[in-house]
């Protein structure tokens, strides 16, 4: 199975075969887990949204035609829309904290380095929490989830072009926010 196109997959799991489900999900799991942990604070709720999302991928895997457009649009698509669900019900986006999304198996042992490295995280949440919607979203796909412009593009239903748009601006002003943190610290601390 894992030789086989998205494509190939979503014509055999819409005749019924499990094993071509349960590689769609092996396939695309881990990256709408990340996009979804880039939305959602608590590691636990972020485990059962991305279950809810592949839930409502089989559920509604009989609608889903061929467009041109990657099938990882369609399901990056369902996620956001799951995404947008929650976070109305919850009344207010929860952001993930950066120190749980940048775990990657290494450790300081130096506790300057843990307070340093932490700071600098809190920066990056706190210039990330003011950005706009859009940005912020084109950063998670971007660069948590790992999508293309192409597939960030057709996700958001946007042009590729604008997509580039959003992504400068964000990383641009991100940049600035981040420079303006430094600055307030370095006055703080004189």
């Amino acid at each position: 199975m894992e030789q086989l196109s998205d494509l190939e997959l979503v014509n055999r799991a819409q005749k019924g075969n499990r094993e071509a489900i349960g590689a769609l999900y092996d396939r695309h799991h881990l990256r709408i887990y990340r996009y979804v942990r880039s939305r959602i604070y608590d590691t636990q709720l972020a485990h059962d949204l991305t279950g809810e999302v592949f839930l409502r991928m089989v559920r509604h895997l009989d609608r889903y035609r061929p467009t041109g457009a990657p099938f990882t649009a369609w399901l990056y698509q369902i996620a956001r829309n799951h995404l947008a669900n929650h976070v109305q019900k919850e009344s207010g986006p929860q952001m993930v904290a950066l120190t749980e999304m940048s775990k990657n198996g290494h450790t300081a042992v130096d506790p300057a380095i843990v307070v340093e490295q932490q700071l600098e995280m809190e920066g990056l949440l706190a210039a990330l929490n003011r950005l706009e919607e859009s940005q912020r979203e084109v950063l998670a796909l971007r660069f948590l989830a790992g999508l293309s412009l192409q597939e960030v593009a057709e996700t958001l239903d946007k042009s590729v072009a604008a997509v580039k748009s959003i992504q400068h601006r964000s990383l641009k002003t991100m940049k600035l926010l981040m420079r303006s943190k430094e600055m307030e610290t370095v006055m703080r601390d004189a």
